[in-house]
């Protein structure tokens, strides 16, 4: 959870001097948390003691499922951001006369 916390931390909050630069920061830390979460499952999937264990998909444990679900959110709300950025003009014109 923290992993993706830093992921949108970076995507979001960061101001980066360019798109490029907050791509490649927030590819390296989705990286990294897409390691976390797939160890994680790997463990939730080990940690299950029931015979039809060896069936489980890791797909089907809680960190990956919360992974893919961050991720679709993220990926979603950065297309938004970037779209409304760059097409979207959100300022008044506050001159005083």
């Amino acid at each position: 959870m923290l992993s993706l916390c830093a992921v949108f931390h970076t995507a979001f909050l960061v101001p980066a001097s360019d798109l490029h630069q907050t791509l490649l920061d927030s590819l390296e830390l989705l990286s990294l948390a897409a390691g976390i979460s797939l160890i994680s499952g790997l463990i939730f999937r080990e940690s299950v003691e029931e015979p039809s264990a060896d069936n489980k998909r890791l797909m089907t444990t809680l960190p990956v499922q919360v992974f893919y679900w961050a991720t679709s959110i993220m990926l979603l709300l950065f297309v938004c951001c970037w779209y409304l950025e760059s097409h979207c003009i959100f300022y008044r014109d506050v001159r005083r006369f």
